[in-house]
């Protein structure tokens, strides 16, 4: 059985994890998370009355807990950036699995079930805006999963060979990876009324994806290589940046993962809805009545 010291997971005064200030009681079996602190409270807003446990806000974090129609649902932000997603993704672990009173892993592992709900930007001419898309798989240009031991026995390495080989990837970048959502928890959310397809997660959101100021991109052409992908009749549909290390430590730990993104931008046609507000309303309502 683990041991974790406090130098490799602070617990604050008050008995809550170090960056999410949340105390293990008040983590739900149901987390969604978004990237915008702000959309927490309008998740919370369809949560039932008086059901809600705690409302939590640190530095991005915004952390609320409540119930819709009785099924008891975490909802915090994570900011921008798979990073950040990072020390969600292992503190809520740890609120799961770690008595936080012997600093020991808990006998019987806790499974979580995690949806990312966010926006993203499509790839492809036939994913019109205000499109729900699920990632069925999600590609990380982001490196983190290559921080943690065993990365390969998770991911979909002929599919990363062929993308790099295909978009001619910088050699100097982190090599992407590539990793599957749970496969019942899209079948849940997906129905049969989402597109789902293969999602990047970019580490940035102009040169990583693809968009150009006044710098140069190390291959200029890199959007057109990868709307013209294919491998093994899958295409890359959509970009975003948090959902492959939501999906690939998900899978490391033992939980049940997936994003679902509205589409507000549509790259091929160099179109973008900034007043994207009504559709995601919605998306989180279908999330929360299929969860």
């Amino acid at each position: 059985m683990k041991t974790f010291p406090a130098s490799q997971l602070i617990i604050n005064q008050d008995g809550s994890v170090f960056h999410l200030h949340v105390r293990p009681e008040f983590l739900a079996d149901k987390i969604i998370l978004v990237g915008d602190q702000d959309r927490v409270n309008i998740v919370a807003s369809y949560f039932d009355e008086g059901s809600i446990e705690c409302n939590i806000q640190s530095r991005e974090f915004h952390t609320i807990t409540g119930r819709y129609k009785g099924k008891r649902i975490t909802c915090i932000s994570t900011g921008i950036g798979t990073d950040n997603c990072d020390i969600v993704m292992n503190e809520i672990d740890a609120l799961a699995n770690i008595d936080f009173q012997t600093r020991t892993e808990r006998p019987e592992p806790r499974q979580l079930e995690i949806i990312r709900i966010g926006t993203c930007g499509g790839m492809q001419e036939d994913i019109p805006i205000g499109t729900f898309l699920v990632s069925r798989k999600s590609i990380g240009f982001d490196g983190v999963l290559a921080f943690y031991k065993d990365r390969n026995k998770i991911c979909d390495l002929g599919f990363e060979k062929a993308l790099v080989d295909y978009i001619h990837y910088p050699a100097e970048a982190a090599r992407p990876y590539v990793v599957s959502a749970d496969p019942e928890l899209v079948s849940r959310i997906a129905g049969d009324d989402m597109m789902q397809g293969c999602t990047i997660a970019a580490n940035g959101f102009y040169g990583p994806q693809g968009r150009v100021l006044r710098v140069d991109l190390a291959v200029p052409d890199i959007n057109e290589r990868i709307s013209a992908f294919r491998y093994e009749g899958q295409r890359i549909t959509n970009y975003e940046m948090e959902g492959s290390c939501i999906a690939g430590l998900s899978l490391h730990m033992g939980h049940k993962a997936m994003t679902v993104c509205c589409v507000i931008a549509q790259r091929k046609a160099e179109a973008a809805n900034t007043d994207y507000k009504p559709y995601i309303r919605q998306l989180i309502q279908t999330v929360l009545e299929r969860f």
